[in-house]
């Protein structure tokens, strides 16, 4: 295919789109080179800055919103960010090119097809022809395998940012659930909520004022030492949700073997991922992930 006079392949589509503010769009082409992956030891041979890989994307969170807000992020940092929606391809052989892992999408794919991508829209009610329209069932995507690979990709001294959504990935995966450290239970619709640091002191929080959202307000278990968490967050209009009460534990951090996790749970809106408090969180996030903090 021919574009203004220059041939245009997929290849290069993905190196132009990776060149530009050192982000780009996976899923045309797995191919090393194509990606522009860095292995750990060419970033410290050549000092070429950290690379990392997000997977993105899910039937309820549009790939778009969570680029645009990641980009900033990263941009600032001036670390080179490549984007993904293709979760079965998720392996040991693609980690092995990237210092950091992010993930923002659910544990849900859906082969049978469904109607929208709202949830809890009413367009499948009173249809004459319902019957035509997929049944909307829900199957887990991630093997034991690949939760296996990210374990073992930050044992090895990577970092790992699980965001939002991401611990819905836990129920039905061991592994992945050891290195990300909960589990998600659910959440209320869309309500304002506040955010704020605990007194577990770490340098992703130190200074950090407590902040206010309109987002999902995510319910998780979590698993791990009380003291690796850093925020909380609440309801300040006392609406409770279910039998869990205001509170929500909303993100952690700790070592897990020669690396690093954090989760934070706000992100169902870019209008909140780029809450000033929250982005200052997102970028700390990041680079102690990549121990330059």
């Amino acid at each position: 295919m021919k574009l203004f006079g220059k041939k245009f392949t997929r290849r290069n589509f993905v190196q132009g789109a990776g060149a530009v503010g050192g982000a780009g769009l996976l899923g045309l082409n797995w191919g090393a080179e194509a990606l522009h992956s860095q292995s750990q030891a060419r970033a410290s041979a050549t000092g070429d800055p950290p690379r990392a890989l997000a997977l993105v994307g899910d039937r309820f969170h549009n790939s778009d919103y969570i680029r645009v807000a990641l980009d900033k992020t990263f941009k600032e940092l001036s670390i080179p960010i490549d984007y993904t929606v293709e979760y079965d391809k998720i392996s040991a052989s693609v980690l092995k090119n990237y210092r950091l892992f992010l993930c923002l999408r659910d544990g849900m794919i859906w082969p049978g097809g469904y109607l929208g991508p709202d949830a809890w829209s009413d367009y499948s009610k009173n249809l004459e022809n319902a019957e035509d329209y997929p049944n909307q069932k829900a199957v887990m995507w991630m093997t034991e395998d690949q939760g296996a690979a990210i374990k073992d990709f930050v044992t090895a001294g990577n970092g790992f940012y699980a965001l939002h959504n991401s611990s819905h990935i836990s129920l039905t995966s061991k592994n992945y659930r050891e290195v990300m450290g909960g589990a998600y239970i659910s959440h209320p619709p869309l309500r304002p909520f506040r955010v704020r640091p605990t007194e577990n002191k770490h340098p992703i929080t130190e200074g950090i004022t407590e902040f206010m959202v309109n987002d999902e307000q995510h319910y998780v278990d979590y698993d791990k030492d009380k003291k690796y968490i850093l925020l909380e967050a609440e309801n300040v209009d006392g609406l409770t949700f279910q039998t869990y009460g205001t509170k929500s534990i909303s993100g952690w951090a700790y070592d897990f073997g020669g690396g690093r996790v954090v989760f934070t749970a706000v992100g169902h809106t870019i209008h909140a991922m780029w809450a000033p408090q929250y982005l200052e969180i997102q970028k700390r996030s990041v680079q102690w992930l990549l121990k330059l903090i």
